[in-house]
């Protein structure tokens, strides 16, 4: 066989098909719950999604002034500043040491910051530490450390209630290991309204936004569900995300 049919040979063993994906990850969550995996005990106990409705160029956020207030926030571990594709608005992504200082940043501190710009914003908070082995299993950032430098970030949530040991992530993330331009990814699981997401790092904004318009709808649709996504730039963010901790870069070679 010649090396171009043995390339030919490796690619199509390789390729995964949106059909097999669909099947492997949107219908394997009807099927029944699975026993929880044994988990160890993790450094953050829960994550912060804010997202606030204000479009500005990055380089324009007084980045200085926000990072010293976060650092003096009770419970802060790090924080991925997010800049919106498309719209550019103004986010982040932060790891916390409890929920309840988790719970204290969305409801205190953080409404204090879209109130100085005179707009709304949406802060969400997840158990981390029910998520923690799933997350393990899919190299998440802030339990592996050395991953390469993200091109973009894609944030999911889908509007179903469902306790995460009942989710059948194993299969989910079998499927999602195969997917191109996947770094890594962060399960989510919504604190009170156990909805199901995830916090994904992409090599490009190319193929963030690929899964996040094409492939991500259709695993909604196969769960007949509303859903909600965001796909944001990181080359932009990555300067003020390394001075927040964030683990994306901790280590990385970019």
């Amino acid at each position: 066989m010649t090396h171009n049919q043995n390339n030919a040979a490796f690619r199509d063993r390789s390729r995964l098909s949106r059909r097999q994906l669909l099947a492997a990850s949107a219908g394997a969550m009807l099927l029944p719950s699975l026993a929880k995996t044994q988990e160890t005990a993790m450094t953050p106990k829960a994550f912060v999604y804010t997202e606030v409705a204000i479009s500005v160029p990055f380089d324009q956020v007084p980045l200085q002034k926000i990072n010293a207030s976060i650092r003096q926030q009770p419970g802060f571990l790090n924080k991925t500043w997010l800049s919106g594709h498309g719209n550019n608005s103004i986010g982040g992504f932060y790891a916390f040491d409890s929920i309840e200082n988790a719970r204290s940043f969305v409801t205190g501190y953080f409404p204090s910051e879209p109130r100085s710009f005179g707009v709304a914003h949406n802060t969400r908070v997840f158990d981390a530490e029910a998520t923690a082995t799933a997350s393990r299993d899919m190299g998440a950032a802030h339990y592996n450390s050395g991953a390469a430098a993200p091109g973009a970030f894609v944030y999911t949530e889908l509007q179903l209630s469902v306790p995460f040991e009942e989710a059948p992530w194993q299969a989910r993330n079998a499927a999602l290991k195969m997917l191109p331009g996947l770094q890594n990814k962060v399960w989510l699981s919504g604190l009170q309204t156990r909805t199901l997401g995830g916090f994904d790092a992409f090599d490009t904004l190319d193929t963030a936004l690929d899964f996040a318009l094409n492939l991500f709808p259709e695993t909604a649709a196969e769960l007949g569900c509303a859903f909600y996504t965001r796909v944001f730039d990181a080359s932009v963010t990555q300067a003020a995300s390394r001075a927040m901790n964030s683990p994306y870069y901790t280590g990385s070679g970019a």
